[in-house]
């Protein structure tokens, strides 16, 4: 006889509407993808059927509700997204910030290996298509380690490819020279922290966002160091930033090797990495796909198709 169970999670009934969809059509999608039913009674919504498949419903709802309350409103890819993972919510993969992203928590498998693979190594590469999270997520575990105690300060740093590391033609001081380059970082940092508390930690250095050409020279100890756009570094670049980790400090090292602006493409040391370091015990790779991709669906099938384009250039 086949087992079932019941849970409920609590939805207040100002968020019901944008959750359950209208007229309840996201609703009953959950439950005919999932094999469960429902039933949405004051101010709670009770899902019945075979065990895993009610952990898993009731897991969608926790995901909406996070969207909705971290941007006010729920879109449809992000319903489809929650029903395509595969497992309920982990709670050791959410990461607290103080910022208005409140708790993070991946989206996709791959997103979720990601900050199990961070959580559980001291060096972790991330490769993957723009809009799976890759710079976001790594700033979020730096910010909850910053939280937790784990590391006394975080260090994020990109190549400025595009200037040749040459910032000097730019107008302005320095800060304003990098700022450009450095822009997607303090996205990141702004979602995870207030803006109060970023400026603080900026002005005393507990946060340092700088160009990779200052890393040079350097030892970073108690420090969570992102290393952002690494496709467009060197083999020399790479190992410089890599040699640069002290003692209790982690490091992310993220890319995409489909964008890579150094001439020729195979000098990027992200390309060249792979094959030194995989296996090496304490560094982990973590690859990310279009499935990631938690932008808009159009970005998803942008991806894809370059990816088809790129396959039958290959084949040429």
């Amino acid at each position: 006889m086949t087992s079932t169970a019941t849970s409920r999670r609590e939805l207040p009934v100002a968020e019901a509407g944008e959750i359950l969809g209208a007229g309840d059509s996201w609703l009953r999608l959950i439950c005919g993808k999932l094999g469960v039913t429902a039933v949405y009674r004051d101010g709670f919504v009770i899902f019945s059927g075979p065990p895993e498949a009610v952990d898993r419903a009731a897991c969608v709802i926790d995901r909406l509700r996070e969207e909705y309350e971290s941007s006010g409103r729920v879109l449809e890819f992000t319903l489809l997204k929650a029903l395509d993972f595969p497992s309920p919510c982990e709670s050791g993969l959410e990461l607290a910030v103080p910022g208005k992203a409140g708790t993070v928590v991946p989206k996709t498998p791959g997103q979720a290996e990601y900050i199990r693979a961070i959580r559980e190594s001291e060096i972790v590469f991330s490769i993957g298509p723009a809009g799976t999270g890759k710079t976001f997520l790594a700033v979020a575990a730096a910010v909850a380690a910053l939280r937790d105690g784990l590391v006394d300060r975080i260090v994020i740093t990109r190549p400025a490819v595009e200037a040749g590391e040459n910032l000097g033609f730019l107008p302005g001081d320095l800060q304003q020279k990098i700022d450009p380059y450095l822009k997607p970082i303090y996205d990141s940092l702004n979602d995870t922290l207030s803006p109060a508390r970023l400026r603080r930690s900026m002005e005393n250095g507990v946060i340092e966002v700088a160009p990779l050409a200052y890393m040079r020279g350097r030892t970073l100890n108690d420090s969570f160091i992102i290393l952002d756009e690494a496709q467009n570094t060197t083999l020399t670049q790479l190992k410089m930033f890599l040699t640069r980790m002290g003692f209790r400090s982690r490091a992310v090292i993220t890319g995409d090797i489909t964008q890579i602006d150094l001439r020729p493409p195979t000098s990027s040391g992200l390309v060249r990495i792979q094959p030194i370091l995989g296996g090496v015990e304490g560094i982990r790779f973590v690859y990310l796909g279009e499935d990631d991709v938690v932008r808009h669906p159009l970005v998803q099938r942008i991806i894809a198709a370059f990816s088809r384009f790129g396959s039958l250039e290959e084949d040429r």
